[in-house]
């Protein structure tokens, strides 16, 4: 059958609206359920009405075992309530105005498309699909030139309109967000560095490094290179990238500013004078090595076995079922699982706090900031930690399990947790 111009713009409409909810506000600070929202809006733009299995969304999205059994796991499920209710609240807010609806019905893993009208507080009822949109189809016309002019007209006007409403959300949320507060677990979790006069600093790690790009870099080493050489102090890791880009989201909404510098510019008159937040490990990041640190769990290379020599988390103080040493995946093989350390310590000032944010990869140290960045998984924290409104955060040190698909963390959880005097 052949594509006519009118079904083209209704696809080009179609996947404008979904461009636009992949790289909303909402869905910015998880890359997982971007993942998964844009696999399952292709898979219903290609196939209309078909649901998806489980099965098939855990192995090909998330890069799950040939021997994934969702009766056991049910990681699909929770990402999938996620990310219905993240739909949910993009129209409760950037999309308000937005000409096209997609929801995801309970049930199945599927999205569907609806068209809205500004009047229209639910959208309308129609199939699964809904990608004919029948109050978008133009007239049919017995003319050729007829139905090429009416199908370009469209395609411009669906254009334009999905621009306009794109530029009114930026102006909207521009205007609006001193007035919208703050979900409560962020503002819990977050006060001891918003409730200061001056903006906390957050220190991002860049590693020295010998050599240079094109012929090879290794990190420095101190005792293999004690000769004079150029040491490179200003690569950093995707994951610090995306890190501090999510830390300037939450505080955006928290209405403060944060103060970036990284590690290699950082001094202890700095410490002693501010709220920190350091992101990255010692191991990267090494000005942690002169300011008090994490009594519990601290990063090490491990001192011996098939292993020895990787960055690992030592477990100082193992409680029964906890192993001694939390590590990831070789350096020899793809990354699948990381692990990273949340911590809250007093600063040198005791009166000032410290937040270190530090995986053994740089997909763990962005795995740890996402998890602080987000709603639920803080929740949870909260909830282990027994915090409640009236007694906030006490320090802490948690470590986390991360697994990662095509360099992406997929999935986090609490491994072990203390709670320090």
């Amino acid at each position: 059958m052949a594509v006519t111009g009118s079904q083209r713009a209704e696809r080009s409409l179609l996947l404008a609206q979904v461009e636009k909810i992949e790289n909303s506000h909402t869905l910015h600070s998880s890359e997982s359920l971007r993942k998964l929202f844009r696999y399952l809006a292709d898979h219903s733009l290609e196939h209309p009405g078909t649901a998806l299995k489980e099965y098939q969304i855990a192995t090909e999205v998330f890069g799950r075992p040939a021997d994934f059994d969702p009766q056991f796991d049910s990681a699909i499920r929770v990402q999938a309530g996620r990310l219905r209710q993240k739909l949910v609240d993009y129209y409760a807010s950037e999309g308000a105005d937005d000409p096209v609806q997609v929801e995801m019905p309970k049930g199945a893993y599927l999205v569907s498309f609806h068209p809205r009208t500004p009047d229209a507080a639910k959208p309308t009822a129609h199939s699964t699909h809904d990608v004919a949109l029948d109050e978008l189809q133009p007239h049919r016309s017995t003319r050729p030139w007829a139905i090429a002019v009416v199908s370009l007209s469209l395609l411009l006007l669906s254009a334009l309109a999905v621009v306009v409403s794109m530029m009114a959300d930026r102006r909207k949320t521009a205007t609006s967000q001193s007035g919208n507060p703050a979900p409560i677990a962020l503002a819990t979790f977050w006060k001891p560095f918003v409730s200061g006069s001056e903006e906390p600093w957050v220190i991002f790690s860049n590693g020295a490094f010998v050599g240079r790009p094109e012929t090879g870099m290794r990190y420095f080493n101190a005792a293999r290179d004690s000769h004079p050489q150029v040491i490179l102090d200003h690569y950093t890791g995707v994951g610090e990238v995306l890190a501090v880009h999510d830390l300037d989201r939450v505080f955006s909404s928290l209405h403060r500013e944060i103060r970036v510098k990284r590690g290699s510019l950082f001094s202890l008159d700095d410490a002693k004078n501010n709220d920190l937040i350091f992101v990255g490990s010692p191991a990267e990041n090494l000005t942690l090595r002169d300011i008090p640190g994490t009594r519990e769990f601290v990063f090490q290379r491990l001192p011996s076995g098939d292993r020895q020599g990787d960055l690992a988390i030592a477990n100082l103080h193992p409680r029964s079922g906890e192993a001694p040493y939390f590590v990831g995946s070789p350096a020899t093989s793809p990354l699948t699982e990381d692990y990273s350390v949340i911590a809250l310590i007093p600063g040198m000032d005791p009166a000032r706090s410290l937040l270190i944010l530090a995986g053994t990869t740089t997909i763990g140290t962005q795995a740890a900031v996402e998890f602080v960045s987000d709603e639920n998984s803080l929740n949870q924290l909260l909830q282990q930690l027994k915090v409640t409104g009236a007694n906030g955060v006490k320090p802490f040190e948690v470590v986390l399990h991360v697994r990662v698909t095509r360099g992406v963390p997929v999935e986090t959880s609490i491994v072990a947790l203390r709670t320090n005097p």
